[in-house]
C-alpha cells in the first residue's frame, strides 16, 4: 500500500533555492528538457500525419484504388493511437518504479528509432505486401514511444514547479506539440518549394524522418543531465513504490483516468481534424496547392502556441476547470463554423477556421499539463496521467481523420462539423465531473 508522505511539500520551496548543488538543474534546464522531448516526439508524430495526408497511401499501398489508398493510410495513422495507451502503461510502470529520468530517455529513443526506420522503409513497389506490414510495426513503435513521453515530461515539469505555478510549468511540455508541428510543417513546406512532385513522392518525403535522428540525439543529451524529481525521490526514499502501479491505479483511481481521457478528446479532435483531415481535404478536394495549405497551417499553429501560455496562466489564477469549460464550450461552437468556412474555398476563411480550431486546441490543451497529473498520487502518477492522456487520443484522434473522411463522403462537410462539436461536448461534460485541483498539495492528491 502506498505510504502517505507527511513531509513538508517540496513545492513550498521554490526551485531557485534548490539550485545550489552543482548537479541540480536550473528552472530553465527543467523547462527546456520537458519541452524539447515533447517537441521532438510530436515532430516525429506529425511528420507522419502530414505524410499520411500527402503521400503514405501512394507509397505503401497498391495504386489500383486511390480512395482505398487514402483510407488505408488513415488507418495506419490511427494504429499508433492504439499503441499509445500500451506505451503509457509500460513506460508508466518503470516511471513509477525506477524514476522519471531514465524512462523518459527510453521513450524518446524508441520514438526516434521507429521514425528513422519509417524514413528508410522501401515502398510497396519494392517490398510488396511486406511494406505496409513493416510500416504498421514501425507506426506501432512510434505510438509506444509517444505513449511514454507525455506523462513523464509533464511530471518532470510539474513535480519541480514552485507553489502556485504548476500549470505554468506544466505548460512547457504542452508547448512541445506546437513547436513540433511547426517544424514538421516547415519541413514539408520546404520540400514542396524545392522539389518536384515526383521527387517528393520518390524520396523527398523521407528526409524529415531521417533528420529526426539528429533531434533525438539533442533531446537525449539534455535529458541525461537531469536529476530525479523531488516528489518521486521522496517516494523512493520511503520505499513507497508499487510492484505493479497499474493495479492500484485501476482499483482506486479509475474514475479520474476515464474522466481525464474524455476531457482530452476535444484537444485531439480539434487538432487532427484541422491538420490531417483539412490538409487532405484542402489539397485533394478543394485543389489548394500543397505549398499554400502548409503556409496556412504555419499561420494557424502560431495561434495554438499563443493560446498555450495564456491558458496556463489563467488556469493558475482562476483554476483548471473554469478555463477548460469555457474553452470546450467555444470548441462546440467552432464545429458549426467548419462547413461554411472550409467549403467557401477562400484561403482567408479556411485559414480563419484553422486558426480558431488550433487556438482552442491550445486553450484546452495547456491546463492538462498540470490538471491530469494532479488527479493522481505520486506513486501512480506517471501511469495515471499518461494513460488518461493516451486513452483520450484513441477517442479523440485515432479515428478523427478516418471518421471525417467517411462523413464527408456520405453526408458532406456539415457532418464533419457536427462531429467536432460532439467531441467538444463530450469533454465539456467530462470536465464538469472532475474536481478542481489547483489548491491541492501535489504530494498528497488522493
Amino acid at each position: 500500500m502506498l505510504m502517505q508522505i507527511h513531509n513538508k511539500p517540496f513545492e513550498s520551496t521554490p526551485l531557485s533555492k534548490q539550485t545550489t548543488a552543482a548537479n541540480t538543474p536550473s528552472t530553465t534546464h527543467i523547462a527546456f528538457a520537458s519541452f524539447i522531448g515533447t517537441a521532438i516526439e510530436f515532430y516525429d508524430f506529425y511528420i507522419y500525419a502530414m505524410a499520411v495526408a500527402l503521400v503514405i497511401g501512394q507509397v505503401f499501398f497498391p495504386a489500383s484504388d486511390p480512395a482505398a489508398q487514402s483510407l488505408n493510410a488513415f488507418l495506419t495513422f490511427g494504429l499508433a493511437f492504439i499503441a499509445r495507451p500500451v506505451g503509457a502503461v509500460v513506460f508508466g510502470h518503470f516511471g513509477d518504479k525506477i524514476g522519471r529520468k531514465t524512462t523518459l530517455a527510453a521513450s524518446l529513443l524508441l520514438m526516434g528509432i521507429s521514425t528513422l526506420f519509417i524514413g528508410l522503409l522501401p515502398s510497396y513497389d519494392v517490398l510488396g505486401t511486406w511494406a505496409p506490414f513493416a510500416l504498421c510495426i514501425l507506426r506501432f513503435g512510434q505510438g509506444l514511444g509517444l505513449g511514454g513521453e507525455w506523462g513523464g515530461a509533464a511530471l518532470l515539469a510539474t513535480e519541480h514547479a514552485p507553489a502556485g505555478e504548476r500549470a505554468w510549468f506544466g505548460m512547457f511540455p504542452q508547448l512541445g506539440p506546437s513547436v513540433g508541428f511547426l517544424f514538421a510543417t516547415l519541413s514539408f513546406l520546404g520540400l514542396a518549394l524545392f522539389l518536384t512532385e515526383e521527387q517528393f513522392k520518390t524520396w523527398g518525403w523521407r528526409l524529415p524522418f531521417i533528420a529526426s535522428a539528429l533531434l533525438v540525439a539533442v533531446g537525449l543529451y539534455v535529458r541525461f543531465k537531469l536529476i530525479e524529481t523531488p516528489a518521486f525521490a521522496k517516494v523512493l526514499a520511503q520505499q513507497a513504490t508499487h510492484p505493479a502501479p497499474i493495479k492500484p491505479l485501476l482499483k482506486k483511481h479509475y474514475r479520474p483516468v476515464l474522466l481525464g481521457a474524455l476531457a482530452m478528446v476535444v484537444c485531439y479532435n480539434l487538432f487532427y481534424t484541422a491538420t490531417v483531415f483539412c490538409l487532405s481535404y484542402g489539397t485533394k478536394t478543394l485543389q489548394i496547392p500543397r505549398v499554400d495549405f502548409l503556409q496556412m497551417l504555419c499561420i494557424a499553429v502560431v495561434f495554438m502556441a499563443l493560446a498555450t501560455p495564456l491558458s496556463a496562466r489563467l488556469s493558475d489564477r482562476f483554476g483548471r476547470k473554469p478555463v477548460l469549460l469555457v474553452s470546450s464550450f467555444f470548441a462546440v461552437l467552432a464545429g458549426f463554423s467548419l462547413n461554411p468556412l472550409l467549403a467557401s474555398g477562400s484561403l482567408i476563411y479556411i485559414t480563419l477556421f484553422l486558426a480558431i480550431a488550433l487556438f482552442l486546441m491550445g486553450a484546452t490543451f495547456a491546463p492538462m499539463g498540470a490538471y491530469l497529473p494532479e488527479q493522481f498520487p505520486v506513486a501512480v502518477r506517471y501511469t495515471g496521467a499518461g494513460l488518461a492522456y493516451q486513452l483520450g487520443g484513441i477517442l479523440g484522434a485515432s479515428s478523427a481523420p478516418y471518421v471525417s473522411q467517411v462523413l464527408v463522403q456520405q453526408g458532406g462537410l456539415t457532418w464533419v462539423g457536427y462531429y467536432v462539436s460532439a467531441m467538444a461536448a463530450v469533454s465539456f461534460v467530462a470536465v464538469l465531473g472532475m474536481r478542481e485541483t489547483k489548491q491541492l498539495s501535489f504530494d498528497t492528491v488522493e
